[in-house]
């Protein structure tokens, strides 16, 4: 035997075998026990050979070869007074006897051992379970050989005279050890049951039910070898009771081959309330879609119509979440963002976040649901705005747990989970109430504690025991009644085979109309056989949680205590409230440039008049005084599109808009074609007359004979040109009232709200082009008459005396872009 270090030791490495030639105190080397060996931290066999000593709080550790165990200490520590540690204690290496005495089918093996395997000395004590008869010794002892001095011995079914009881037979499947080793407890609990039920004359007294189990291992394929074994060996089964989701699914499946009802105690899965694919199924463990009607009542309660939801990607949730979002729908209530994960949650914490979800149903296991409270703590998606909704199987102090897998303190998951809600099914009665067992729920919990013996609480399935117990309860109602009805057609329920399918069916409408009460709750099925129970409300009140209510959906009744507590004082919003405001033409703005526009407008009046009453004037006449009159009215109606456009719907209804929006567009459209056209006609007259030096004098005499109608025949083209292009919109594309919204904004204040500015506009499907249409011959215009002003800055005639304040008239115009200003001013803005 070599020598090896023990892990923790290996950081003591430094020099020992130094430490041990310089010490003068220590421990002597002691003797291995007999067929064993000592293993040396740091030493190899040389270095041990050369010392005699070993330093103070050294350790050893005996190791033995071959197939033998330690009896006694097995490790030992030098002690200051030159001593090892329980030295009055030998330690022997002693021969293992094989394990598979230590476990009996249909029975029980009582172990006593002096240490954690069975070896030289260790008795093995059996006995039946009631209904069975224990074949063989019943004790054997582990000797020197390491063998058993008896052989392991069976438990066979007991041979019922006439006289007794018939057997009906259960074949039960129970996981005593595995992913959920739920049979720990959920056996024990369904053996009290059976004596129960078999102790009572009111309920099968003619029968004597048996239980005959096998350890599933919650793994499906233990549970398929234990399956077959239960069918194709006798006795007859009548009915099946599995455990985990799995072996469930499993057995469900095929039972129905066999015509056997199958009833589970441990399985949640939402896929086994499948009638079409699980016909035959019944379980007293509600499945996992029991959360959300409870969830459902919550969102109504609060008023939320908006929720958002996060799981992790598992069948169990997946089906749960369908259910949810179908159970939502009927109530009127939006899933508006759903999310998944497999393993990390970071991204579909932060979409959730960018999606403003404020009511997050969430469904991972504890695990997971560390990594993403430790992201929504990252990610601020907690507090007074926000509610999770969470599953209530989770230990109270689970987001206290260290776990490696996150970069989050206990303080900062704390404050990521206060406040949170839990949905967790009632599997044991809160009603101190005696049921069908004449045992209240903690009665029954005394009772079976007493049976686990010593740390009950650390027994797998403590919590499914009390599904058990009522699983027995609820099958030997069914078959009691099933014995009455089967005695009017001339059957008994030892008839039964698994070709008979008329006692199934039987069996089937007696377990399908079960309803007592139990030391679960009040036992009733739904259409899919999932039993129907209480559901624990929670919430997560200063680290602690406390019951804020129940929720009975066999009777749709919420028991509420109403010492619910939010950090905002109040049940927070199911979504950031946006309030839409128009912005609106200030006021005051538009009241200052109406009043300019009817000084302006009075103005083009006095001008007017003006213009006509001096007409007789030879100054006047030579300004061609017809023209300035149309200018004069063009500025008039310009002036009055002030009115229509400082219109919205401060002012009025929405049906006004598109009559207001063709005013505005008529009114600016004629008076620019009537006060530019005039300008334009007048500049382009003084162009075409006097820029030619050649014909200089020729155009002077032309000039003396102006004839007005030329004139007034080139405003009209201007102005019919508009009247046809807006004629045209008018009729083919009109004008409308259209909103435009702008970036939403948050209010002043902590306010769980957002303004959505809008503001009111005349537009059109194509107002682009439309606009392009005048915009362009509009602009042509304004430069070709910026050139002719230009032009004839120089001309002088007396014909028209007043074409250098018509040039800077049209100077004026350009640079102030008033067409286009204009234009825009259709979707004045001003606030």
């Amino acid at each position: 035997m070599y020598c090896i270090v023990p892990l923790f030791f290996a950081f003591w490495l430094a020099p020992v075998y130094g430490v041990m030639e310089n010490s003068t105190t220590g421990c002597r080397i002691i003797h291995p026990p007999r067929d064993g060996g000592i293993r040396y931290r740091g030493l190899t066999l040389s270095q041990v050979k050369a010392v005699e000593t070993l330093p103070v709080d050294y350790e050893i550790e005996f190791v033995c070869r071959g197939e033998r165990e330690i009896a006694g200490p097995k490790v030992r520590k030098c002690q200051p007074d030159g001593t090892w540690t329980d030295m009055d204690k030998p330690s022997r290496c002693l021969h293992t006897c094989p394990r598979m005495h230590l476990k009996l089918e249909n029975g029980r093996a009582e172990v006593r051992s002096m240490g954690r395997v069975p070896m030289e000395g260790t008795s093995v004590l059996f006995t039946c379970d009631p209904g069975f008869l224990l074949v063989g010794s019943s004790h054997s002892l582990c000797t020197k050989a390491g063998k058993w001095d008896h052989p392991k011995p069976t438990c066979q079914v007991r041979r019922l005279d006439s006289s007794r009881k018939r057997a009906l037979h259960v074949g039960a499947l129970f996981p005593m050890s595995g992913g959920w080793p739920g049979g720990q407890a959920c056996h024990p609990a369904a053996q009290m049951a059976l004596e129960d039920v078999n102790n009572r004359r009111d309920i099968l007294p003619e029968y004597e039910l048996r239980l005959i189990h096998h350890d599933s291992q919650c793994d499906p394929g233990q549970a398929t070898r234990h399956l077959y074994e239960l069918l194709y060996n006798d006795p007859i089964k009548i009915m099946l009771m599995p455990g985990c989701s799995s072996v469930s699914t499993l057995v469900a499946e095929a039972a129905r081959m066999w015509h056997l009802i199958v009833l589970s105690y441990g399985s949640s899965s939402p896929a086994l309330s499948n009638r079409q694919r699980f016909p035959t199924f019944f379980r007293t463990h509600p499945s996992a879609t029991l959360h959300n009607p409870t969830r459902v009542q919550l969102f109504k309660k609060w008023g939320w119509t908006k929720i958002a939801t996060i799981q992790q990607t598992t069948e169990v949730f997946t089906s749960t979440l369908d259910d949810l979002e179908e159970r939502v729908k009927e109530a009127g209530i939006e899933i508006t963002f759903r999310q998944s994960f497999f393993s990390d949650p970071t991204v579909p914490v932060k979409n959730l976040k960018r999606q403003d979800a404020r009511i997050i149903v969430g469904l991972f296991y504890e695990t997971e649901a560390r990594k993403v409270f430790c992201e929504v703590y990252k990610e601020r998606l907690f507090g007074k705005k926000y509610v999770w909704f969470l599953i209530g199987w989770y230990a109270d102090n689970w987001f206290k747990t260290p776990d490696p897998a996150i970069n989050c303190t206990i303080e900062e998951m704390t404050r990521a989970v206060e406040g949170h809600v839990t949905t967790e099914i009632v599997m044991l009665n809160p009603e101190n109430t005696r049921g069908i067992s004449n045992m209240t729920s903690q009665e029954f919990m005394e009772k079976l504690e007493r049976r686990l013996g010593t740390n009950p609480e650390e027994t797998g399935g403590l919590q499914e025991a009390p599904l058990a117990y009522d699983a027995i309860w609820a099958l030997a109602l069914a078959l009691n009644k099933t014995a009455h009805e089967l005695s009017k057609k001339g059957l008994r329920l030892e008839d039964f085979n698994y070709n008979n399918n008329i006692i199934s069916q039987e069996i089937y409408r007696a377990m399908n109309s079960s309803s007592f009460d139990g030391v679960s709750g009040h036992v009733v099925f739904d259409a899919s056989g999932s039993r129907m129970a209480w559901t624990l409300i929670e919430q997560l009140q200063g680290g602690i949680y406390k019951k804020i209510g129940y929720y009975d959906s066999t009777k749709d009744n919420l028991s509420w205590y109403n010492n619910d507590k939010w950090i905002g004082g109040s049940p927070p919003a199911d979504h950031t409230k946006v309030i839409i405001t128009f912005r609106y033409v200030s006021q005051k703005l538009f009241i200052s440039v109406s009043v300019l526009a009817g000084l302006g407008i009075l103005l083009g009046f006095i001008c007017l008049s003006f213009n006509i009453y001096n007409s007789h004037v030879r100054y006047i006449q030579n300004s061609q005084p017809h023209l300035n009159n149309v200018t004069a009215a063009g500025c008039i109606l310009a002036l009055a599109a002030v009115f229509p456009l400082g219109l919205d719907g401060h002012h009025i209804e929405t049906w006004h808009f598109p009559l207001v929006c063709q005013a505005r567009i008529w009114l600016l459209g004629l008076g620019f074609s009537l006060a530019y056209g005039s300008m334009f006609t007048k500049i382009w007259w003084i162009h075409t007359a006097f820029t030619k030096k050649d014909d200089k004098k020729e155009r002077r005499k032309q000039s003396q004979t102006l004839e007005p109608w030329k004139l007034y025949t080139t405003v009209s083209l201007l102005l019919g040109l508009d009247v046809v292009t807006l004629g045209i919109w008018q009729i083919v594309d009109p004008l409308q009232r259209s909103i435009e919204e702008f970036t939403k904004e948050e209010p002043r204040g902590d306010l769980d709200v957002l303004i959505l500015p809008q503001l009111e506009h005349c537009s059109s499907l194509k107002m682009n082009t439309w606009l392009g249409i005048v915009y362009g011959s509009k602009g042509l215009l304004l430069l070709l008459g910026i050139f002719l002003a230009y032009e004839t800055k120089s001309v002088s005639t007396e014909k028209i005396n007043d074409h250098r304040a018509v040039g800077m008239a049209i100077y004026n115009v350009a640079v102030s872009t008033r067409e286009i200003s204009v234009y825009r001013g259709m979707a004045w803005t001003s606030t």
